[in-house]
């Protein structure tokens, strides 16, 4: 977390992530080229640069969609997660020098504006095989500069996170634009199906990465708490709170749900669980239990996989912290969650369904015995 925008500041972990990307991409295009010369000796320089930046660009697009998914099925690669921003500005500047070298080369020459040129040089939309590809890879390029241009935190924090994670979601709407744009372009100009299988391949491996980390979330969601009746629960109270002082929306009007054990939760850690539709992040620390909303306030990160470390909540994917009894992040930061009431009764880990303004304060609920 900052306390304002300023200069990126590189550390270790980013000096070492954003070497390896660079290193990477120049190892790739040199062995593109190196390649593709031989098998293709005599296709010009200019040919295989704008073909290995478009494939690197592709390539690149590729690991960015799967490392969403991936982390949601193993957090060893939260990691990546952590300064996946990188890969897509890098990936962002690949496509640009791509689309700009194949514009320079193939609509320089002509008496109208190069970028005119592409867009209107070729209107058979009615063909398949003569479709023109070149339009889509635009859109998709000018989608891919929104999301990079508006990849900083201070864009996050003035366009707000709803807004903010919409406009990225439109990364599927550009791999879908990129898709096309490179399918047709194989039906025009290459006779070999490797390329087309490729991209196959990888369709089919964004999609099935995508479907198995879904399946996962959704037998999260699936899981159905109890809601306690309003006769069981009034003899469960918040810890060291008089049953008379107890607030007007309680378990008496409106039932707690039984969302988990007590024993289900690590120490200093959360636990996910679903009630009335909604994902809460459920914390076990010093003999204490709390419940606040499962969304980080910074990019919707899980919070409820986070750690509670030095006493703070820390979200999993970029370190935003929040206390665990009122949802409110440290002075001088500002975020705040929901919270929600939570009681203990025999183990188990009871919760209003209610939630309370964002930075409320909650008295946690003590577990019985201490039980650390």
């Amino acid at each position: 977390m900052s306390v304002s925008y300023q200069a990126v500041q590189w550390n270790r972990q980013k000096k070492i992530y954003d070497g390896l990307i660079l290193a990477g991409i120049v190892l790739y295009l040199a062995l593109f080229i190196g390649v593709g010369f031989a098998i293709h000796p005599e296709a010009t320089g200019e040919t295989m640069l704008i073909r290995g930046l478009g494939t690197a660009a592709l390539l690149l697009l590729h690991v960015i969609l799967s490392i969403g998914p991936l982390a949601r099925l193993d957090q060893r690669f939260l990691p990546l997660l952590y300064n996946r921003r990188h890969l897509g500005v890098t990936m962002f500047v690949l496509a640009l020098a791509h689309g700009a070298f194949s514009i320079v080369q193939f609509h320089a020459l002509g008496n109208l504006n190069p970028l005119v040129s592409m867009l209107v040089s070729n209107t058979r939309f009615d063909s398949l095989s003569q479709f023109p590809f070149q339009p889509l890879g635009f859109v998709a390029l000018v989608i891919l500069f929104l999301m990079a241009a508006t990849s900083h935190d201070f864009w996050l924090a003035n366009l707000s996170a709803p807004v903010w994670k919409s406009l990225h979601m439109l990364v599927y709407v550009a791999y879908a634009l990129i898709v096309l744009h490179v399918a047709l372009g194989v039906l025009q100009y290459e006779t070999s199906p490797l390329l087309a299988a490729l991209l196959g391949l990888g369709l089919l491996w964004v999609l099935g990465l995508h479907v198995i980390a879904g399946r996962r979330e959704a037998r999260v969601d699936a899981v159905a708490p109890e809601a306690r009746p309003a006769s069981v629960t009034p003899e469960v109270r918040p810890a060291n709170v008089a049953p008379e002082a107890r607030p007007a929306n309680t378990a008496a009007e409106g039932g707690y749900v039984d969302v988990c054990g007590v024993d289900d939760i690590r120490e200093n850690r959360g636990k996910v669980v679903t009630v009335a539709g909604e994902r809460l992040a459920v914390f076990r620390y010093d003999g204490k239990i709390s419940a606040m909303s499962n969304a980080c306030q910074h990019q919707n990160g899980p919070l409820g996989e986070g750690k509670i470390v030095d006493g703070l909540v820390v979200c999993p994917w970029h370190g935003f912290q929040y206390k665990p009894d009122c949802g409110a992040s440290p002075e001088p930061f500002t975020e705040k969650v929901p919270t929600f009431r939570a009681r203990v009764s025999g183990g188990r880990v009871l919760v209003d369904p209610r939630p309370l303004p964002p930075c409320t304060a909650v008295e946690p609920a003590l577990i019985e015995g201490g039980g650390a």
